[in-house]
C-alpha cells in the first residue's frame, strides 16, 4: 500500500475511534482512499458499536454492505447482526447471499433461515462451498430439502449441481 493511502487510513481509524458517526463519511470513500482493507480496518475501529454497523449497512450500497458482511465475525457483535445476514439473503444479488452465508451467518442464524440460505445459493448456483461452516450445520432436514430440489431439476430435465449431488 503507498504512503498516501497508509496515512488516510491511519486518519480515518483515529476519526472513527473518536467519533464513531465519522464512519458514515469515511466508509464510502474508503477502498478508495485507504486501499484494501480500510473497510476492515474502520469497522474494526467502531470496537462492536452496533447501532452505527446497521445504520452504515442500511444506507450502504452493495459494495459496502458486502465488505460489512464480510467482517461481521470479527466484530464481537454475538447475535446481534442477524438481521443484515438476513436481509442479505432476501436480495438477488449473489456476492451478498454468500456473504451472508460466511462465519457470521453459519454462526447465528438459526436453522431454518441456515437451511433456506444454503437452498437460495443452490438456486442462484453459488457454490456450496462458499458456505461456512456447512459440514458442521449439515442436517437430515437439509439433505432432504436438497433432495428435493434435486428431484425437481430431474423430473425437468435439468441437471443437478455436482456439489448437490455429493450432499444428498
Amino acid at each position: 500500500m503507498n504512503e498516501p493511502a497508509q496515512e488516510w487510513r491511519a486518519s480515518a481509524v483515529r476519526q472513527v475511534e473518536a467519533d464513531p458517526r465519522a464512519i458514515h463519511r469515511l466508509f464510502p470513500q474508503a477502498e478508495r482512499r485507504g486501499g484494501p482493507g480500510a473497510r476492515r480496518a474502520l469497522l474494526g475501529a467502531l470496537r462492536g458499536d452496533h447501532a452505527v454497523i446497521r445504520s452504515l449497512y442500511e444506507a450502504g450500497d452493495s459494495g459496502e454492505r458486502l465488505a460489512i458482511l464480510a467482517v461481521l465475525h470479527e466484530l464481537g457483535l454475538e447475535d446481534a447482526a442477524v438481521a443484515l445476514v438476513e436481509d442479505a439473503l432476501r436480495t438477488n444479488d449473489a456476492r451478498l447471499v454468500a456473504a451472508a452465508l460466511g462465519p457470521y451467518g453459519s454462526t447465528w442464524l438459526d436453522d431454518h433461515a441456515f437451511r433456506q440460505g444454503v437452498l437460495k445459493c443452490v438456486f442462484m448456483s453459488i457454490p456450496l462451498a462458499a458456505v461456512a461452516g456447512l459440514d458442521r450445520r449439515f442436517d437430515a432436514e437439509l439433505a432432504r430439502m436438497l433432495s428435493d430440489y434435486a428431484a425437481e431439476l430431474r423430473a425437468a430435465g435439468r441437471p443437478v449441481p455436482r456439489d448437490v449431488l455429493e450432499r444428498i
